[in-house]
Order: structure tokens, then sequence, then C-alpha cells
């Protein structure tokens, strides 16, 4: 299944998105944000494979917006205006649609984000029983035959680097091509906690917080101001 967002600040962009999208079986929708704001906190909230982005939107635009992703995820730009659409390449985007776009266009548009996402389907990620103290990361990596297994208990954090994530645990780390918040959806939401956008953390294993730093095992992690408010709620600071 294809998770998808629609970002769309016109209603009816989302009505024109969603009846096509009902044609497939293989997407499922995840959200309808009308602004940023409301982007923000869907991706905070849940992993999205492909997102249906507007360009002119309220206080922040859609290109501003995937500027600020350090790891988007496929991106089909759905606009009226065709003179952004070199821009929109630019910034690596799947697709560029012209407003009113027909059925035929858009599925031309789901097949390359299909494949761009088949592509990565070489790793896996996964959990046995994710509320479990005792639960097992299995991480494949790729151009290796090995799967490791990672005790949950035994991670510090989780950082997002360029097209890949890294797991760390004392004295070791494990570099996966796997989307940060892929792997977020596989932990403990009692232990681990989004602190930023490219760091998910073990609450337990934290030493210590000062301003917008928290320090884990000698690393200092910054706090994104995204979620500063979140993180002193959870954390009762």
């Amino acid at each position: 299944m294809i998770k998808y967002l629609i970002i769309d600040d016109e209603p009816i962009a989302h009505g024109i998105i969603e009846k096509y999208c009902q044609s497939l079986p293989h997407l499922t929708k995840k959200g309808n944000c009308y602004n940023v704001k409301q982007a923000y906190e869907t991706l905070f909230k849940t992993s999205i494979d492909l997102i249906f982005l507007d360009i002119n939107m309220p206080e922040i635009s859609g290109f501003e917006f995937l500027r600020s992703l350090s790891k988007p995820p496929q991106i089909i730009v759905t606009s009226a205006h065709r003179e952004f659409a070199i821009e929109g390449f630019d910034l690596n985007v799947c697709d560029y649609l012209l407003k009113p776009f027909s059925f035929e266009r858009f599925m031309k548009a789901i097949n390359k984000a299909s494949e761009n996402l088949q592509d990565n389907e070489d790793i896996h990620v996964g959990f046995k029983s994710s509320d479990s103290k005792d639960s097992q990361l299995f991480v494949k990596v790729k151009g290796e035959n090995k799967q490791y297994q990672i005790s949950e208990d035994d991670i510090l954090f989780v950082e997002a680097s360029g097209n890949y994530s890294k797991i760390f645990v004392e004295n070791m780390e494990y570099t996966t091509p796997q989307k940060l918040s892929e792997i977020e959806e596989k932990l403990s939401t009692n232990t681990f906690i989004r602190i930023h956008r490219s760091y998910l953390v073990s609450r337990e294993k934290i030493k210590s917080i000062e301003g917008n730093q928290i320090e884990i095992s000698g690393r200092s992690l910054p706090i994104g101001q995204t979620y500063k408010e979140q993180v002193r709620s959870i954390l009762d600071l």
C-alpha cells in the first residue's frame, strides 16, 4: 500500500485527487492538509510515502515546505502555474501535474511514484511485538546478505542522514536506507520520542537536557523548534 497525503488550500483539489485515488486500491489516504502547519503535524504522527503538494498556499509555499524536509517522500506537485515546473524538478519532485489534469495524466504520475518506491523495497525494517520490552528490530542492510537483529532496549537514538537512517547502539551504528518516520512507526511510543526532524531518541537513554540540547551517550542532539513544546510536555519539563 502507498500511504498518501494531500496538501492543498483548495477543497475542490482535495476532492478531485481523492476521487482519482479511490479508483486505485493500492493507495490509502493518511490525511488532508490545507496549510503547511497541518502537514507538519501529520508527518510528525505518521509515515507518508507520497505527497500531493500544491505550491501557492498561505504563509508558507509548497516549495518552502519541501525545502524544509530533510528526507521528503515522493512528491507529486499539483499546480495551476506552469512557470514553477522547472523549479519543481530542481527539487527532485516525482512529477508536476498542471491543473486541471486528467485521470490518465494522474495515472502516469502515480506509476512514476510507484516505480521510485519499489526501487527502495530491498530494505526491510520490522519489529516483533513493538509494544513489548523484548521486541527486536530486524535490519537488512543493502548490499549485504546478513539480517541484523537489534534489541529495542539497546537503541540510543536514530538519525536521518541524507537518503539513509542511522541506528545507534552502544559502540555500534547500523546504516539503512529506511525513512526515519518508518522506523519510528515500529518503535514503542512509550519509549521513543521525536525531538527533531532528523532525530528519534530513547527517553530512557537521555542523560541530561540543557536548553535545546539533549545528551545521550556523550552526544549532544538538538531539539527542533517544531518539536520543542511536545518534547517538553512528554518529558514534563
